[in-house]
């Protein structure tokens, strides 16, 4: 009998490793393809502000890091996906919300150097945002930020300092939301 539990407590182990997480009813993939290269989940989170689960954010990269520096700083392929979980979130509050995180996530030095990226970036959250819909923000080493939203592609902006400060936004050292943060960076 003890042995049989042992078993099964290995077998239910084994199981709970390879599943795949749910966060919010929004199922995180534990893997994803991004210009032909396999990345892997470092980590999950929801984004909150006050009472609102706003979406939930997940972190996808070749090797698994928890240091959050060196992976906005990395000149390699990851990629960033956003799925909208409630409806408080507009395209004119990503907007603002993005405005904001950069200012957080860059020096005013760095912020006028690439401000038509950002720009650029703010142009892609032109059309209605809601419930349901998913973001993939994915770093390409050699080609650009690349940005779909469910699917479609929006653009990309070329630029590892534009990448750096995007990312920093949720990996930097005044991060959006710290638990999401830690979420993503928990591997």
């Amino acid at each position: 009998m003890k042995k049989l539990l042992l078993v099964a407590l290995a077998l239910l182990g084994t199981y709970s490793a390879t599943a795949q997480k749910t966060i919010n009813g929004v199922t995180v993939e534990k893997s994803i393809t991004v210009a032909s290269q396999e990345l892997v989940l470092n980590g999950a989170g929801m984004r909150e502000k006050l009472w609102y689960d706003l979406y939930v954010g997940a972190l996808y990269v070749t090797s698994k890091s928890s240091d959050g520096n060196r992976l906005v700083a990395a000149d390699e392929t990851m990629a960033i996906t956003l799925d909208i979980t409630d409806e408080a979130v507009t395209q004119e509050k990503m907007k603002t919300a993005v405005e904001e995180g950069f200012g957080d996530s860059v020096s005013n030095k760095e912020r006028k150097a690439i401000q038509s990226e950002i720009n650029t970036f703010i142009g892609f959250f032109k059309d209605a945002i809601v419930k349901g819909d998913h973001f993939e923000i994915a770093y390409v080493k050699g080609t650009g930020t690349v940005v779909t939203k469910n699917g479609k592609n929006l653009g990309t902006i070329k630029g590892l300092n534009f990448k750096k400060g995007l990312f920093g936004i949720w990996l930097g050292n005044d991060p959006a939301d710290e638990d999401l943060k830690e979420g993503m960076l928990n591997n």
